[in-house]
């Protein structure tokens, strides 16, 4: 094999092939970047066996061939050439050459023959969105997946779609985040569970413009998500996910409406004196037009008041002052409506339209009094 390429598109390649590389691992050829090299194009693959990356590399192919590189081993030398072209060249003995103007680097590559193939999909009623979109439902919902593997239908997110709209899932046992957005075409039920690590890497993928789109296929196992020049194919979480509709409730006994860029900026200092191995809460204490913002523990206390327009009985309730930020910081409306019962209960923050819903649920705060 041999190749010639420019040294920014090689690195941008190597960017995203590492969003599959596995951080451990007792298979050395899933450290690997292969690469595959034809009168076509040229391919970097990648694999952890829950997500595979393949995507095409800009450059000039003199010879065909394939080779399984180290990724680690092959980042850090591109990053470090000045050169803007790259010759990267290997043998029948499966070493690697790279050239860089009057200079080379060789090391040792394993063969492809032992990478796992990235399993065949058929690429039959693709689901068209905006790049933009897709990155913003998953940013604003992603934060309510939990880490725990025992749990693992709460580690992926529920994309639900049907019709025009398509439905975003998050939770992890404590909150939950819902958004809905509307797609430009109608399509037929579809329900799959997508693993948040997937998710989060696409994020770091996708270009964030509007006019970018990306097409994304299901299967009863995998989803593939398809941009110009990459792929990115990701298992599915096998089970039902929860039934979301039998935990939003309509009641409510307090209504409040608050400035969202104030309240977020009160609960972000009162940050300033909560450890997160301390669990405080936060205390909100909400009275006729005034909420008391409230933080007292071992490093300092933090005492605030702001104004807001509430409906209903005046309560105090105590929460995860990160699971508020989390969702103020994700919200666009410069005013956002938080519906409360009592102190136990779960409290909702969502629009008029209901196209975001997210559920907190409150921390005792008797002992932080």
């Amino acid at each position: 094999m041999k190749i010639v390429c420019k040294k920014n598109d090689i690195l941008e390649s190597i960017n995203i092939s590492l969003r599959a590389i596995p951080a451990k691992t007792t298979m050395p050829i899933l450290g690997c970047i292969v690469i595959r090299a034809n009168s076509n194009n040229i391919k970097f693959i990648t694999n952890d066996m829950e997500m595979a990356i393949e995507t095409i590399v800009k450059g000039r192919v003199i010879e065909d061939g394939s080779i399984a590189i180290d990724a680690k081993k092959f980042s850090d030398i591109v990053r470090k050439i000045t050169d803007e072209e790259i010759t990267i060249e290997t043998n029948e003995y499966y070493m690697a050459t790279i050239r860089y103007g009057n200079n080379e680097a060789s090391f040792n590559c394993l063969s492809d023959e032992e990478f796992p193939d990235l399993p065949t999909v058929e690429k039959q009623n693709a689901i068209r969105i905006s790049q933009f979109s897709l990155k913003e439902i998953i940013l604003q919902t992603v934060f309510s997946i939990s880490d725990n593997e025992s749990q693992k239908i709460m580690t992926g997110e529920l994309f639900e779609i049907e019709g025009d709209k398509l439905t975003v899932v998050a939770l992890d046992g404590h909150r939950i985040a819902i958004r809905k957005i509307t797609l430009n075409d109608e399509y037929k039920l579809t329900k799959v569970i997508i693993p948040g690590k997937t998710l989060l890497e696409i994020t770091k993928i996708l270009s964030g413009e509007v006019k970018d789109e990306i097409n994304i296929y299901f299967t009863k196992n995998h989803v593939l998500f398809e941009l110009e020049n990459t792929i990115i194919l990701s298992r599915l979480i096998d089970g039902e996910y929860y039934k979301i509709n039998q935990m939003l409730s309509g009641d409510y006994d307090t209504k409040l409406k608050v400035n969202r860029r104030s309240f977020a900026e009160s609960i972000d200092r009162s940050t300033l004196f909560i450890k997160e191995t301390d669990k405080k809460p936060i205390i909100l204490d909400i009275r006729d037009f005034t909420m008391n913002i409230k933080v007292n523990s071992q490093q300092g206390a933090i005492n605030e008041n702001l104004s807001v327009n509430k409906e209903g009985n005046d309560i105090m309730i105590g929460f995860n002052p990160k699971f508020l930020l989390d969702v103020i910081r994700v919200i666009d409306d410069e005013e956002i409506t938080i519906y409360m019962t009592n102190a136990k209960a779960p409290c909702f923050i969502k629009n008029e339209d209901e196209s975001y819903i997210y559920l907190i649920l409150p921390i005792n705060f008797n002992a932080a009094r």
